[in-house]
């Protein structure tokens, strides 16, 4: 599929910081416990820190003590792909920003109903946009 959004390395670089970088163009991840959504209760959207698709909301948000911010579900309209990622001996489900292809993080079959699904975000990867 096509990218809605594409940048060269150097914009993607101007435009986040190093850790974002290395999250959302690297597949990197943040330590766990350490992100700044995994414990945060405010109402609102998350959207891409790359490129500001809104990608889930905060009513699907839960405390699956994973120590990364996971929702059960996403915001649907085909806003994230999920591809089989083989890294580190372990077969997941890596989940995508389908606009720009920026690495959230994966999504596990060990989520609360309704959707038995499990979004294991990085909170580098994501911005919360607050309810009015």
């Amino acid at each position: 599929m096509a990218r809605t959004v594409q940048k060269s390395e150097a914009l993607w670089r101007a435009q986040l910081t190093e850790h974002q970088f290395h999250i959302l163009r690297e597949a990197g991840t943040e330590r766990a416990f350490t992100g700044e959504y995994w414990q945060t209760q405010t109402a609102g959207t998350y959207h891409c820190a790359g490129c500001d698709t809104p990608l889930f909301r905060s009513e699907t948000k839960y405390a699956s003590g994973c120590g990364w911010p996971s929702f059960y579900d996403d915001l649907g309209d085909d806003v994230i792909e999920v591809q089989i990622d083989r890294s580190h001996g372990m077969i997941r489900e890596e989940i995508l920003c389908r606009a720009c292809g920026g690495h959230l993080g994966h999504v596990f079959p060990d989520g609360p109903p309704p959707t038995g699904k499990r979004y294991c975000v990085n909170s580098a990867s994501i911005t919360l946009v607050p309810d009015p």
